[in-house]
């Protein structure tokens, strides 16, 4: 073989060892974007799942759960639980001062509302000087799942109220408040709570099952959210019927700054 094919022997040689280290590499950048592709969809899939798990978990929080009694509600002597309806009202008769409270026990805004002012309400209660018309509202119906923990536990508290037992069952409610879009607490949980509070007489847990009150808290509820002088002006242009609602005189009151100051002193 002469010098000339030797070379170009070599030159031939030396393209192939190029073309096969190009080819290296090249397999290794794709190989690693397959690897960086597949760690990306697993990461994205555990996401996925934890997030799935995660809201599961919250929207069945109350599953299995006892629904703690209050320990802060402790209505003097004197005080008086009268059912008439779906409303009951808390107070010693004479009271000088009378408002009117619609709430869900579903609702946010509700349980902040009896957070900030439920202490002082029932102390203006126990020292005669307010007396409460509670309305419970089944606004939030079917913002539960399953749907219809607002009539479930506004029934369960009426039945409360004929055991002389609404205060401390309505603010344990609210303390042990489901997020709206999961989970409420079913009837069995709703009668254990009753229990934990003293109540024994069977008709209780029998008028929870049987939702003595479902048609009056129905029929309370149209009333109430056609009621002109429940609207309120949510502003943008929206008016309408919300809870909370504070009222007196049969008339909303904005429930801003310190409402309660106003209603005890006015």
């Amino acid at each position: 073989m002469g010098g000339a094919a030797r070379n170009a022997r070599k030159s031939r040689q030396q393209a192939a060892a190029a073309r096969s280290v190009a080819q290296a590499r090249g397999s290794n950048s794709d190989r690693n974007k397959i690897i960086a592709v597949v760690v990306a969809v697993v990461v994205v899939a555990a996401l996925v799942i934890g997030g799935v798990l995660w809201i599961n978990s919250s929207k069945n929080a109350t599953q299995d759960s006892a629904i703690q009694p209050s320990t802060t509600s402790a209505l003097g002597p004197g005080v008086v639980e009268k059912r008439d309806g779906a409303v009951v009202t808390v107070g010693k008769p004479g009271a000088p001062k009378t408002m009117d409270l619609y709430a869900d026990f579903l609702c946010p805004y509700c349980a902040k509302l009896q957070q900030d002012f439920g202490a002082r309400m029932e102390k203006a209660i126990n020292d005669g000087q307010l007396s409460v018309r509670y309305h419970m509202v089944i606004l939030l119906n079917k913002n539960s799942d399953p749907p219809g923990y607002s009539l479930d536990s506004a029934n369960a508290a009426l039945a409360a109220a004929d055991q002389q037992k609404f205060t401390a069952f309505h603010d344990a409610l609210f303390k042990n408040q489901p997020p709206e879009g999961g989970r409420g607490y079913d009837k069995a949980q709703l009668i254990k709570l009753g229990q934990d509070l003293g109540i024994s007489d069977p008709k209780f847990a029998q008028a929870v099952n049987s939702g003595a009150y479902d048609q009056q808290l129905q029929a309370a509820f149209q009333q109430i959210q056609n009621d002109p002088k429940l609207q309120q002006d949510f502003g943008n242009g929206q008016i309408g019927f919300g809870t909370p609602t504070v009222a007196v005189d049969g008339k909303a009151v904005p429930a801003q700054g310190d409402w309660l100051s106003k209603i005890l002193n006015g």
